[in-house]
Formats: structure tokens, sequence, C-alpha cells
């Protein structure tokens, strides 16, 4: 076994420096503070890549493109980009870009959390245990075969035993690494309850109102069983960031309304939000603009959607009392199932001498999870780890596209753009979080004719990776424009939601198997690019 060379540099110019045989389980490495502040802290270990052997990096958040990697692959930033696109258009704040500074060369790749070398069905698997004293961050370099650790926690203010790293390491089949992983977390998932459904984001995004919600709904009621899921996504609202009313010329007869009516048709009534932002014009920025985190005098701004939105601050009482409210009136009056909380990250883009990023992150996730109760959460736009145990359903991927992989110019922008390309990806390689964390969201699928561009093949295609490797089976097709052959073809989808024996036989064509009904099938997805 090799090594693990560590470091802990503290503001007194103390460090403290060691090393450790990595043996397979937990791995610690821990240091006695009295009221220091942690400069760094890093390790390295010795990890040779063998021939044909391939990398994966968990990405930062949810939508963070993260395939597996071999020797030469290089993860692009947006260093590359014209700052003055960068900063007009917050790119850098959807992912790591504003704190972890991308090497842009190849044979060095780098991800949060957990980490493997796999050559063939053998695994060398490493992951944190905890991250709540820092993301774990991991930066491996191929040719050298180094793989660097670094804890997310400087400036932090610590005394007592500190966790600098707690790394559990494993060797073996897919299974055996994160069956160990899991249970040496002990992390299970919330639920085992796959949900099938309807959302409406991906056909009319924010053009919804009482009248489209109605016509979906009549659709679904011809296709959807009882007890499906009918979503409604953005657009329900007057301005992000303004939830405890609905958009008046949309919904002028409010939210309640649209849950009675989803009720009525028999399926389980679903909204989104996404609680820890408001956009530029919203009320809530308008009227209270100490709500909000603030850098160099501003509210900190976590992207351009919407104009520009911005970080709610939990660690005000008036921020945690409106969220409250905001959850109470979503379940208590106007009878919601399900919420989809969106664009999670943004609370949480720094931490403070008193507490890390990642420290923080999982706070803001037990506060939603404290104020939801029972009622189910589907995660999206969050920080992969801290979510696991805490919401029922997340995304493990970026949004679907209605074409490929989006026009050149784009591919060329942050990681965790808009791509069915790249959604595809991370539903395959994040497919051993789907009932160990909590059951996966792959995101949308299409059978549809109108307003989509992707070919039927790539539909199908599509379609069978969110039914086998997710918990989530949503569309935002127009049910009432199906004929009666597209509808057995969804209700043949259906199906593989409880396909058995999946296994991922090349993971450079993406070629997967299952066995649905006693048959064994394969797919391939080709990315001829």
């Amino acid at each position: 076994m090799a090594d693990i060379s560590y470091r802990i540099a503290l503001d007194t110019g103390d460090v403290i420096v060691g090393s450790t045989v990595l043996t397979e389980g937990i791995n610690s490495v821990t240091a006695e503070l009295s009221d220091s502040v942690i400069v760094s802290a890093t390790a390295e270990i010795a990890m040779k890549l063998g021939d044909g052997e391939k990398i994966f990096m968990n990405g930062f958040q949810t939508w963070t493109s993260c395939p597996e990697y071999d020797r030469s692959s290089k993860i692009r930033g947006v260093r590359g980009m014209p700052k003055f696109l960068v900063n007009k258009f917050a790119m850098d704040r959807y992912g790591d870009y504003h704190f972890y500074d991308y090497e842009n060369k190849r044979g060095i790749t780098h991800g949060y959390s957990y980490m493997y070398l796999r050559n063939g069905e053998d695994f060398r698997f490493l992951g944190s245990v905890s991250e709540r004293q820092g993301y774990t961050i991991f930066t491996y370099d191929a040719e050298k075969g180094i793989l660097r650790i670094k804890r997310d926690c400087e400036g932090l203010r610590f005394s007592g035993s500190f966790h600098a790293f707690d790394l559990y390491y494993r060797e073996g089949n897919e299974n055996e690494v994160f069956d160990g992983w899991f249970a040496a977390m002990d992390i299970r998932p919330r639920t085992q309850d796959k949900i099938a459904g309807y959302s409406s984001w991906y056909n009319r995004y924010q053009n919804i109102s009482a009248e489209t919600i109605l016509q979906d709904l009549k659709g679904c009621s011809g296709v959807l069983e009882q007890g499906d899921l009918f979503q409604i996504d953005d657009g329900w609202e007057p301005f992000v960031g303004d939830w405890l009313e609905a958009d008046s010329k949309k919904f002028p007869d409010g939210m309640a309304k649209q849950a009675e009516a989803i009720h009525k048709a028999g399926f389980r009534a679903g909204l989104w939000l996404a609680p820890f932002v408001a956009q530029k014009g919203s009320a809530t920025l308008k009227d209270h603009p100490d709500w909000f985190i603030r850098r160099d005098g501003k509210p900190w701004c976590d992207g351009c959607n919407w104009g520009g939105f911005y970080s709610l601050d939990i660690d005000n009482p008036e921020v945690e009392a409106y969220i409250r409210e905001t959850f109470r009136k979503v379940f208590d009056e106007w009878h919601f199932d399900l919420v989809k909380l969106d664009f999670l990250y943004g609370a949480a883009p720094f931490g403070s001498e008193n507490e890390t990023r990642a420290g923080r992150m999982y706070r803001a996730l037990e506060l939603l999870r404290e104020c939801c109760g029972d009622k189910m959460i589907l995660g999206c736009g969050v920080p992969v780890v801290p979510a696991f145990g805490l919401v029922d359903y997340c995304r493990v991927s970026c949004d679907v596209g209605l074409d490929w992989n989006d026009v050149p110019y784009m591919r060329l922008i942050m990681r965790e753009r808009v791509s069915t390309r790249n959604a595809i990806w991370n539903d395959i390689f994040r497919r051993q979080l789907n009932g160990r964390a909590y059951l996966s969201d792959p995101d949308v699928f299409f059978l549809r004719d109108d307003n989509i561009k992707l070919t039927e093949e790539v539909k199908l295609k599509l379609a069978q990776v969110c039914g086998v490797f997710g918990g989530v089976f949503l569309t935002s097709d127009d049910m009432s424009k199906y004929t009666e052959e597209k509808k057995k073809t969804y209700r043949e989808l259906r199906k593989l939601m409880h396909a058995q024996d999946v296994k991922v036989e090349n993971a450079d064509t993406l070629r997967f198997t299952y066995t649905v009904d006693g048959e064994k099938r394969e797919v391939t997805i080709f990315d001829k690019e």
C-alpha cells in the first residue's frame, strides 16, 4: 500500500507534517488544535495509473459534467473565456471556478468528495467519509502518478480534534467499493419509492398558467397512472425569490387551486422553488437588501439566470423565518406533496472563520429537511455529498437540452451548461448513487415530435438511460398529443424503472445491458464528436 503524506499549516507558522499507510477502510488524519486558524490542509498519495485504467472525479455540484477520464484528459474551466463575458454573465459562479484554480493541463483532473481509478471491473476507490469540516478536493496528475488532496477549510478557526481527512479506501468491484463507502458513512436513502410523471419545464418553460396546467393535466390523465407526480416548475411565482403568492396574472386563483386540481386528477402535486436565491427585480431583493450575502459591498451574484440572481443569507433570522413561512404555505395551505428545490448551491458560496463552505451547505440542507418534515424533496443544483440522506430524490446531471449538445460555441462555457450528452454521461457515471444516497433524478426524456431537435434514436436512448439509471422518470411532453402508438411506447418504457441486472459493459461507448420482462437488452450511446 502507498503512504498518505500530509501537511497542516496554521496561521501561527506551525506546520504539522506526517505520513500514514493507506489501508482499506477508513484512514483518518487528525490534529489537536487550540484556537488555531488553518491556512491549509493537504495530502499526497502515489497512485500510478495503469494501462487502460480510467479516472473518475466527481464534479462539484449536480450539474457539473464528470465523465470518466484517461491519462490525456483535461478539464476545462472558464479561464480561457474572455474575462468580460465571465464577469458579465457571472459564469464562474455555477461551479467551483471562483474558489478552485483550474490548471487546464492535459493529464490533470480534479473532483470533489470521491474518486476512483477503474481497470475493467476492478476499482480503486477513495472517498471522504464526512465533508462537514470542508470539501475534500482530489487532483490527479496522471503522468506523475500523484493524487493531491486538499481540504477546503482555509481560514477556519478551530479548537479540538480537527479531522483533516477521513478517507475511505477500497479495492474491489463496483458494488463492493460503493457499498463499503456508504456503510462507512452510515448513509441510507430516505425512500425507495420510484416516481414517474410530468414536469412543466421542458416544453413550456416559464410560459405556464392555470390554463396550461389544466390542459396538461387532461393530457396526462390519459397516460399517467394514479399516484404519479405532476410537477409545476419555474414560472408560477411573480419573481424568483418571491414565494408567498403566485403570479396573479397567470394563476389568479392561487396555487392551492392548482394542487387541488392535480389531486382531483389522481396525481401527487409537485412545486418548483429556489429557496436560497432571489432574482434581480424581485420584491425580496428590493425590499430586503440586508437579507443577502455580500462581497465587496454588493450582493453575491450566483449566475445570469433571470437577469441575475443572488444568495440569501441563512444566518439572518428574518431569512430563516421567510424560508420557514414559504414551506408552511406550500405544504399546509397549498397542500403540495413534493418540492423540487433548485439552485441550492446558492446557500453556501463561502465559508467563514467558524464554518467551512461545506459545513454551511450541510446546515442549509438540514434547514430544508426540517422545514419539509416528511414531505418529499427533489434536490437540484446542489453539491453532491452534502445532499446524501437529506433529500429523497436528487438530480445527478445538468439539464437536458432540446438537442444533443447545443451549438459549438456553447460547448466552451462552464461544465454546468445545458446538454443532453453531458446529462447522459452523468446519469451513467454517477449511477452508483441511485438507491444508496437517494433516488437519482436523471432529468426528463421526450417522446414528442414538436419542439424537439433530438432524433428518434436519441430520444429512445435518453428514455432508456432515465429509466434504467434513475429513480425519477419524468417527461415534459404534451401528452394530449400522444398517438396510441406513443402511449404504448410510454407504457413499455415505464417498465425500465424495474430493470434488473444493470451493467455498464463499455464505459467508452456507454454501452450497458439490463433485463426487463426476463429479456436481456443492450443499449449503446456512441458519442461521435
